[in-house]
């Protein structure tokens, strides 16, 4: 009998072992395809500074309230945030960190848009 319990607790554990790969297959897939989709959404060079920030250009407008890319209501958001999240009057540093990287993608972002409008301005001269 102890053999049958054996065989049967191994069988379990051979088909909850498989359950569990192909979910995390399927996870892993289902990840990539958002990767893929979010990386298509962006302009190739934006992708790429989402890729170095560690952040996306929809998650830094979120941190900073802001919806479009206006450099003074980023700057005042982020001036607003960064002084109430400070440590010294009990904020979070992460937050603070999250905060500084949401500016830094975003003014990335204003960078790269002023550049496709150079050069823009150079294709329509010549």
């Amino acid at each position: 009998q102890a053999k049958y319990l054996a065989q049967i607790i191994l069988v379990g554990a051979q088909v909850v072992g498989r359950a569990f790969m192909r979910a995390l297959r399927q996870e892993l897939a289902a990840s990539r395809a958002a990767a893929d989709a979010r990386g298509r959404s962006e302009r190739p060079q934006s992708a790429a500074a989402s890729r170095i920030t560690g952040i996306s250009l929809q998650e830094a407008q979120q941190i900073l309230n802001v919806s479009n890319l206006n450099p003074e209501e980023i700057q005042k958001n982020y001036d607003h945030l960064f002084k109430v999240n400070d440590k010294s009057v009990g904020g979070s540093f992460y937050l603070q960190s999250k905060v500084v990287r949401a500016k830094e993608r975003l003014d990335e972002e204003l960078r790269i848009q002023a550049k496709d409008e150079k050069e823009k301005g150079w294709k329509a001269e010549t």
